[in-house]
């Protein structure tokens, strides 16, 4: 008999007893992680259409359709405009900016720390008291200016901020109002304060010296003194529904009002579909890769026979074929060709617009949570069964994934424990069957001997 290797052979054996299992094992692994690779990937593009589609439109007051504004002079204000607004043109008349409060007082003395409150109150009704009993921070007995002002912003809350300042070789304790406008002016209550140096400095009329006036915007709608007088704290105007007007500088009187335009952007408007097709562009590709057949040789995609995956890539492309509000994408320059991807054609989409300046937003609609419509609230209805967090088609397999992949590495396992015992038991067999070849040799070695 032939000189054999008993470890080679009982691997050898070993391997051919685990070898169908082994097979299937490496099979049903190969699918899981093909499997658990796809549902990331399907994940991340569902994920990534969702989050585009709340960019174009995440509530019922956010339009596809984009508006610009601009004034006739732009040093004395500036203008945005949202879907809400009215295209049109509107005087604009700032007879006066709002001013933030600032008030100094000069040359507050340092004065023995001890019990004592003062009120620091704002014209609009909101106030906070100072207790000046706990601000001696350093110890010394005294309390300084900007002990003082170190206590008002610990109270304060953000309504009012006080800082020490030294002008001209003159130490100011300054206060600025939290609140722009009239409603922002700054007053002091002292009566909670003992009779002494510092009460009578803070009330002394010499040393606060006002550094900006509290007062209110005055925007006239049309020309001064005939137009609509508005009066507001800040210097941003949202009276004009759809437009936000930040004035930025008062205009002398007798001066001409500034003009104010509003109009629709094409080119934003084609910039944010454009974003819609891209996104759609994106998903579409995704899914063709993760549900491909694998023709010719290649290798199919991870749902390539998934019925459910393959259904939802068929509604979305539906979709994108229904009217909305008597319009529909192919009617706003947005076509698709015969692999499914979108195209946009931005002169029809123009004309669309200047036909009937909301078919846009109404096809479109918007993806908000509370009450979706058009396309975008129809393609979150289809995506957010899979991409819920809690309960949604994705999650739901990924736990199916891992239980399976789980089992698979308890499978193998147990199949290497086999493979071990298989193999051990082999090598020990043909170990013998080693030791007993050499013996019979020996012997018949023997025999020779002597018959010679």
């Amino acid at each position: 008999m032939a000189d054999f290797n008993p470890t080679t052979m009982a691997t050898q054996l070993a391997t051919a007893y685990t070898q169908p299992t082994q097979a299937l094992l490496d099979r049903q692994s190969k699918v899981a992680q093909s499997t658990s690779t796809g549902l990331s990937k399907l994940q991340s593009a569902l994920s990534a259409f969702k989050t585009a589609l709340a960019g174009l439109s995440s509530s019922a007051s956010q339009g596809v359709t984009q508006y610009s504004a601009s004034a006739s002079d732009a040093a004395v204000l500036s203008a945005t405009a949202n879907s809400k607004a009215q295209p049109g043109s509107t005087p604009l008349f700032v007879e006066q900016l709002a001013t933030t409060h600032q008030v100094a007082y000069q040359d507050l003395p340092a004065v023995p720390a001890g019990p004592g409150s003062m009120s620091v109150q704002l014209a609009n009704g909101n106030n906070f008291n100072v207790d000046l009993a706990s601000a001696d921070s350093d110890g010394d007995g005294t309390l300084s200016q900007t002990e003082i002002a170190r206590a008002i912003n610990t109270s304060a809350a953000g309504q009012v901020t006080a800082m020490v300042v030294t002008v001209g070789g003159q130490t100011q304790l300054m206060l600025s109002s939290g609140t722009s406008g009239a409603g922002g002016k700054i007053t002091l209550n002292t009566s909670g304060l003992p009779a002494g140096a510092l009460r009578t400095a803070l009330e002394d009329p010499t040393r606060r010296k006002e550094l900006v006036a509290a007062q209110d915007a005055v925007v006239w709608l049309g020309a001064k003194d005939s137009g609509v007088r508005l009066q507001q704290g800040s210097n941003t105007l949202t009276a004009i529904e759809g437009v936000s007007v930040t004035l930025k500088k008062a205009q002398a009187a007798g001066e001409a009002p500034v003009t104010l335009t509003v109009g629709r952007d094409d080119s934003a408007t084609s910039a944010k579909l454009q974003g819609f097709v891209d996104a759609y562009n994106t998903l579409e590709k995704a899914l063709d890769e993760l549900t491909a057949v694998g023709k010719d040789g290649a290798t199919p995609g991870a749902f390539a026979s998934d019925a459910g995956v393959r259904a939802l890539r068929d509604r979305l492309a539906n979709l994108l074929r229904q009217d909305f509000g008597g319009g529909n994408l192919r009617t706003l320059g947005v076509s698709a060709d015969r692999t499914g991807a979108l195209s946009l054609d931005k002169t029809k989409l123009g004309k669309a617009l200047t036909k009937d300046p909301a078919l846009l937003d109404t096809v479109m609609g918007n993806a908000s949570l509370s009450a979706p419509a058009g396309l975008l609230g129809g393609f979150d209805k289809l995506v957010e069964p899979w991409t819920n967090n809690v309960n949604g088609q994705i999650k739901q397999r990924r736990g199916s994934v891992e239980t399976q992949q789980k089992a698979i590495s308890n499978r193998q396992a147990r199949l290497d424990v086999q493979y071990s015992q298989a193999y051990d038991r082999y090598l020990k067999q043909f170990t013998q069957l080693q030791n007993l070849q050499s013996q019979m040799g020996q012997t018949g070695g023997m025999f020779s001997a002597l018959s010679t």
